[in-house]
């Protein structure tokens, strides 16, 4: 039995028994280390706003402040975070430790930030927002080495790939989970108990983030114990300044954080705008046993169909078309077919957004939508990935932490502009807590385009950057020949790696991207 459960791993991951390289084993625990983070992250990003909006009922406009700069603020110290793993030098490697030392803080401040006895008064509001920027810091400080960890791990970009895929679908299993379950829980709440909601809502929430806590512990523990770093430097500790330097080299890396940023925000309707909008536009729409709030279940899970497909199909399209070149030619399909809902919604705008030909065209829709989101939330880690390569072929430092720092600033900067457009919308349309009723057409108006047409913009605009992206998979073959013997070369002769490219009489980094 075990017998066949391995050589299924190896198939799944590209690897080989016993040859030095990453095994099943790794593979499996680094993605079970991300279930657990995105319990951790999910209940953070989607439900934290509505804590603060509906079960405490502090200012829509302040928690929206507070979501968008905080956020802001967290994505800004990835750089730093990233310069501190590159720094780190521990027995275990670089990255591995932080999934030891983290899990502890992560969680305590985690509850911290739903206790449910924050009073609704300037004072209230002041304190959550200490307790949730120390989390975000705490995050961070498990978030950039997390990922950074994967090229750790191995240099074959194959079975980087593989890894990743399975380590992409089993966060997003951890963050389809939090998503399913939460709505069900609350929605009855919030349906029986009406404006007088509240009370309840934070305690449940409170209960909740204590399970999810509870339940992601020893997933970050094997994540550590069952994993190993095998691409360690042995260089000296760079500096912050050195890092940022090597960031503005790293060309491949600085299109994919535009691309990203310009891409933040597709994905509004995922976080806390589409529970907004189930719990306030479709308050009176049944389907499948389920009503209002509830509805966000749908709302999220639409996507993972296409999403799952999208998530498997990663190597394959990655092989036959490219990873820039999926991404790219997904999402803007996911874009077209996001305009086309948002027009057949304001075509139908008088039954305000409960008729049955705009329901059917958004659940299909969003179905479309999880394909360029599958894709996405692997290539580009992938991508990232090849471009600490092309980083070392340029200067001969792989600089993880700086580069996987860039994929968590892109991430939070997601969550960001994603929770500051939903809560924004919500204030906006002049939501009343806990009171679906009370919201006016016009307010139901500002949800769609705010949520809708800014997601199909976003889609698009993620896309541009890319086109002039062209470290692709033969280059990075290519920058790894040319890495090897550079450091084969380096052993035999005793001189550093950048000694060696000093002293090469061609542009290596030219040579391989102009080579048809």
């Amino acid at each position: 039995m075990n017998s066949k459960l391995s050589n299924i791993g190896h198939k799944i991951f590209g690897t080989k028994p016993n040859d030095g390289d990453i095994q099943p084993i790794e593979g499996v625990a680094f993605g079970i280390a991300g279930f657990g983070q995105n319990l951790i992250c999910t209940i953070i990003g989607s439900y934290l706003t509505i804590f603060m909006t509906d079960a405490i009922g502090f200012p829509a406009l302040s928690v929206a402040f507070l979501m968008l700069f905080t956020r802001l603020f967290d994505a800004l110290n990835d750089p730093i975070m990233g310069s501190i793993v590159d720094r780190t030098r521990t027995k275990w490697g670089k990255c591995r430790p932080f999934l030891l030392w983290m899990p502890i803080p992560i969680a305590v401040m985690t509850i911290l930030c739903f206790l449910p006895i924050y009073p609704n008064n300037p004072g209230g509001f002041a304190a959550i927002s200490v307790v949730y920027v120390v989390w975000s810091v705490v995050y961070t400080i498990a978030d950039v080495p997390y990922w950074g960890l994967s090229t750790a791990m191995t240099s074959n970009t194959v079975k980087r790939a593989n890894m990743l895929t399975v380590a992409r679908l089993l966060c997003t299993a951890g963050a389809g989970l939090v998503t399913v379950i939460v709505p069900l829980i609350t929605g009855p709440i919030s349906v029986q108990y009406g404006t007088d909601a509240g009370p309840r809502l934070a305690n449940v929430y409170f209960i909740v983030a204590i399970i999810l806590c509870v339940v992601a512990f020893p997933m970050f523990l094997f994540g550590f114990y069952k994993t190993r770093e095998r691409m360690m430097s042995t260089d000296a500790p760079p500096s912050l300044k050195h890092n940022l330097k090597l960031l503005v080299k790293n060309k491949p890396l600085l299109l994919i954080v535009i691309s990203g940023i310009l891409g933040s925000a597709k994905m509004a309707y995922t976080y806390t705008g589409g529970l907004y909008f189930a719990k306030y536009v479709l308050a009176d729409v049944f389907f499948l046993g389920m009503r209002g709030e509830q509805l966000y279940t749908i709302i999220t899970m639409a996507a993972v169909p296409g999403g799952l497909v999208a998530s498997l199909m990663v190597p394959w399209f990655a092989q036959r078309f490219g990873k820039r070149n999926t991404y790219i030619y997904s999402h803007i399909v996911g874009s077209l077919m996001m305009f086309v809902l948002f027009f057949v919604g304001i075509a139908n705008k008088s039954s305000l957004y409960t008729d049955p030909t705009t329901l059917i065209v958004g659940l299909i829709s969003l179905v479309i939508i999880g394909i360029p989101m599958g894709f996405g939330n692997i290539i580009t880690y992938a991508m990232i990935g090849d471009t600490v390569e092309y980083l070392e072929l340029k200067t001969g430092e792989r600089a993880e932490g700086i580069c996987f720092a860039m994929q968590t600033f892109i991430n939070k900067i997601g969550m960001a502009v994603g929770a500051f457009i939903g809560v924004l919308a919500y204030y906006m349309a002049d939501v009343t807590p806990n009171n679906p009723g009370a919201l006016d057409p016009k307010g139901k108006d500002i949800m769609w385009i705010m949520l809708v047409l800014l997601g199909a913009i976003s889609l698009v605009g993620t896309a541009i950057p890319l086109f002039f992206y062209k470290f692709n998979e033969k280059n990075q073959k290519a920058a790894i020949d040319i890495i090897m013997e550079r450091r084969k070369l380096a052993e035999e002769t005793g001189k550093t790696v950048q000694q060696i490219i000093a002293e090469e009489t061609t542009d290596r980094v030219s040579e391989i991207l102009t080579k048809k």
